[in-house]
């Protein structure tokens, strides 16, 4: 039985992209990015924000932001799938496959940016900084992974894999 990606679901057709044949909409690598988006910033701050309240160094703090990060980001690929009635091993492994590389740039850049801007690794939470830098940089991790999801779902691979099974 062929599954059928979300959008010959909604509009009836197939895609050329939902084989990962041609190139994907950049509409649709904007979603599973801002799928990913959601996951990373709720690790990213909730990471930052514990690390900070506990008087935690940079390290300790960075490390635990992007752990959770990955923890988040897996978690609300994880329960899209579940929903669609696959079990867990399988869930598991397709959430690995959708968002390992979409995460990995995403902290990449996010984390890259608050090292690289100064201060930003010295504010506190009450600090207007801290937010400002830590909003800025996951718009500019979005931007720059959202190419990366263009590319992985043209070849069938990143949400294309998430896809397969809504």
């Amino acid at each position: 039985m062929q599954h059928q990606t979300h959008t010959e679901h909604v509009h009836g057709h197939e895609s050329h992209a939902s084989h990962g044949h041609g190139p994907a909409s950049w509409s649709m690598a904007a979603q599973a990015t801002l799928h990913c988006l959601t996951g990373c910033a709720i690790g990213e701050v909730l990471g930052m924000v514990i690390g900070t309240a506990l008087g935690w160094g940079n390290v300790p703090t960075m490390i635990l932001a992007i752990v959770l990060a990955f923890f988040f980001g897996y978690s609300l690929t994880l329960r899209g799938v579940l929903r669609a009635g696959v079990g867990f091993r399988a869930a598991f492994r397709v959430a690995l496959a959708a968002d390992t590389l979409s995460i990995a740039v995403m902290e990449l850049i996010d984390n890259g940016v608050i090292v690289l801007w100064p201060d930003a690794m010295d504010t506190g939470l009450a600090d207007a900084l801290f937010w400002i830098s830590l909003a800025i940089s996951l718009v500019i991790a979005f931007v720059v992974t959202t190419p990366v999801n263009k590319w992985m779902i043209g070849r069938g691979k990143g949400h294309a894999v998430v896809h397969a099974h809504h």
